[in-house]
């Protein structure tokens, strides 16, 4: 059985697709833009600050889904420039804690909205 997840807390969705699915003991969440979902906009400048919001909306998915971001298992980090890759980490480490999961980082030609940063998510329930 598949269960869509919905936050009020993250940004709705930009398209025809869920903020996340729930299946099999999993969450698969769809990627996250540094929308703030309390203004609906992109209030985040620096790419530091854009990481932070965006892995925020993620967390607020997650706990949606009776998930957390302990438990996620696979990120995907999409970004605008390689050149922020370690601004990014160092966000990363710092909002992930001691949680490891496994992860590929891909430099794209373009991000929605002209974003610097986007990420998505696997998780255990």
């Amino acid at each position: 059985m598949i269960e869509t997840v919905s936050s009020e807390n993250a940004p709705k969705a930009l398209g025809p697709y869920s903020q996340a699915l729930k299946v099999g003991g999993f969450v698969f969440c769809s990627g996250q833009i540094p929308i703030n979902p309390a203004t609906n906009s992109i209030d985040a400048v620096t790419v530091e600050d854009q990481t932070r919001q965006v892995i925020t909306n993620l967390k607020n998915v997650l706990e949606a889904a009776g998930s957390s971001l302990s438990n996620v298992v696979k990120t995907t980090v999409f970004i605008k420039d390689m050149n922020d890759f370690v601004a990014i980490n160092g966000v990363y480490a710092e909002m992930f804690g001691e949680t490891r999961p496994a992860r590929s980082c891909v430099e794209v030609a373009r991000l929605p909205k002209d974003v610097k940063v986007e990420i998505e998510c696997i998780a255990a329930l």
